[in-house]
């Protein structure tokens, strides 16, 4: 179906892609596998001529006996999207917020078939119902905004499969979602291209996600193949060291490792195979549960008021509903569930972000729930948060140390800037990160080191409770694994207390002491974290238990 000679891509004479090779039979799914800057998603780029002109592209790409890298922009767009498709990783940047899903998909059926526009909308219409999406009408009405972000994914399979195309690329179309959503999208895809007999290239980092849908997989490294061959092969019986890091530094469901292997441990062969026993953590549990709570959340209510229509009735959406907890030093407590279960809006609410519509959240003992903004801003250097993205919640325009400087300054740590940055030049450092990188700004340093540069800003206030949103889900698992051996390091030296948001539960159940689980608004069932998962209560933990992926 394709056939990729001798791929090779560089950019001001960087070599990103090594003498690529692959074939992609038809009806088969061939999954490539590695970390940001292996080169995946260049190499599926240049497929489709989507490479910005100042990249140097040798080689061949062969499709129905032709090689697309001699195409023009004009012979491209007559494939794209019609015989080659390709859903993107981020749906929200890759749909256009200004127009509504049904003409975005509707757009593809008009540029490469000869439908009216009747037969095209009932065509949309059709597709939509195809990839499961709720409410087909409502959601060809609907902007990009005002549907979640499975939602979007779909919206994105269903423009990409609108052609019929013998070809989906599918690049990281999982990534960030979660772990129900991610498991219905992957047997989507599956059911798609049986029923089309289309042929999936499924790029991913996460090496046990690809092992449950591809039939061949190919582990790439700096550019280069490391690695070939079945899923089950490479799975189950990987020869190089780089495979086994892969598939190694996410966390085993089974039992707790002290750290977590990294891919250097891998390649330099120094994994530390310790175990946190759980008689460790046991004694860890009488010690902290032994004091009061630090935080106590009573009766929590978030209520917000939806538009509706302009003459519809407006509806009251509670967000964080009669929810209860307490969280004692030192102590991490993991929050789980699915998009829109509420987990975020009660972090926000915690630290006032969001006003409570009812309850009270004591901290340190204290009523902290109806403090004003001015009487709260003490208060804001001992409960922290650690955001999702950090490239988004960093300024652009000035250097990551003076980033972590400024609320030092505003909170009155230390009492000049020449004590301030040599503080910061030692964050740095315990962050994993170097003196050489103070006057550096967001833009120059990789995701994984933006992550510990969000870090390095929340702990230089040295706070007592920090709140992790969702801080590691888009990062590759072996950075994942940097940042949580980081976060618990942190832990242990400063005493910190985690508030842990996450949708990955695999990474949650390493992470957590206790565990919440949250369903729409409301609190489904809280335990010791080992407890929930050996034996959940309820069908719907069950049912975010089964679908982590856990390979073949």
């Amino acid at each position: 179906m394709l056939e990729v000679k001798k791929l090779s891509i560089s950019f001001n004479n960087n070599t990103v892609v090594h003498n690529l090779n692959f074939k992609l039979q038809k009806n088969k799914i061939l999954g490539i596998v590695g970390e940001s800057g292996s080169g995946k998603s260049v190499s599926s780029l240049a497929l489709l001529g989507l490479l910005p002109k100042q990249a140097t592209i040798e080689g061949e790409v062969l499709f129905e006996e032709n090689n697309l890298l001699s195409y023009s922009e004009k012979d491209f767009q007559q494939i794209r999207g019609n015989k080659i498709a390709m859903i993107f990783q981020e749906p929200m940047s890759s749909l256009n917020p200004t127009l509504t899903c049904g003409f975005q998909v509707a757009e593809i059926l008009q540029q490469h078939t000869q439908l009216s526009s009747k037969e095209i909308k009932a065509a949309v219409l059709s597709l939509f119902e195809k990839v499961k999406l709720p409410r087909p009408e409502a959601i060809f009405s609907s902007f990009p905004h005002q549907i979640s972000g499975g939602q979007k994914q779909r919206v994105m399979i269903a423009m990409a499969i609108a052609c019929k195309p013998q070809i989906l690329i599918a690049d990281e179309p999982t990534t960030a979602l979660d772990v129900t959503v991610q498991k219905e999208i992957i047997f989507l895809l599956k059911e798609l291209q049986q029923e089309n007999g289309m042929s999936i290239l499924f790029i991913t980092h996460d090496l046990a996600l690809v092992s449950e849908i591809a039939d061949e997989v190919l582990v790439m490294y700096q550019g280069k193949v490391v690695e070939k061959g079945t899923a089950k092969q490479v799975f189950k019986n990987s020869k190089e060291n780089y495979t086994k890091a892969l598939i190694n530094s996410k966390p085993n469901l089974e039992e707790r490792l002290k750290t977590l292997p990294t891919v250097t441990n891998f390649i330099e062969e120094t994994v530390d195979s310790t175990i946190y026993t759980n008689e460790e953590r046991e004694a860890f549990h009488q010690k902290i549960y032994a004091k009061k709570p630090l935080l106590e959340i009573i009766n929590l209510e978030k209520h917000f008021i939806s538009n509706g229509s302009w003459f519809g009735k407006k509806e009251i959406v509670k967000a964080v509903n009669d929810v209860s907890f307490k969280i004692y030093e030192g102590e991490t407590l993991g929050l789980v569930g699915e998009s829109g279960c509420g987990k975020t809006t009660l972090g926000r609410t915690i630290l006032q972000l969001e006003k409570a519509t009812s309850g009270q959240i004591f901290y340190n003992g204290k009523d902290i729930s109806n403090l004003k903004n001015s009487a709260f801003k003490s208060l804001r250097k001992e409960i922290q948060i650690i955001f999702q993205d950090p490239f988004s919640s960093l300024n652009p325009r000035i250097s990551v140390g003076k980033a972590i400087m400024e609320p030092m300054k505003v909170h009155n740590i230390l009492s000049s800037n020449k004590e301030r940055k040599a503080y910061v030049l030692e964050l740095l450092e315990k962050v994993g990160l170097s003196a050489e990188h103070f006057n550096r700004f967001p833009h120059e340093f990789s995701g994984g080191q933006r992550q510990r540069i969000g870090i390095a800003r929340t702990i230089a206030l040295q706070p007592k409770l920090i709140i992790c949103d969702e801080s590691v889900s888009a990062l590759d698992v072996s950075v994942q694994a940097q940042v949580l051996n980081l976060l618990n390091q942190l832990k242990a030296e400063f005493n910190f207390t985690y508030i842990f948001i996450s949708h990955d539960l695999s990474v949650v159940k390493y992470m957590a002491d206790q565990l919440v689980v949250m369903n729409k608004g409301k609190i489904e069932e809280i335990n010791d974290a080992d407890v929930i998962y050996t034996n959940p209560k309820t069908s719907y933990t069950k049912t975010l238990i089964d679908a982590i992926p856990k390979g073949i």
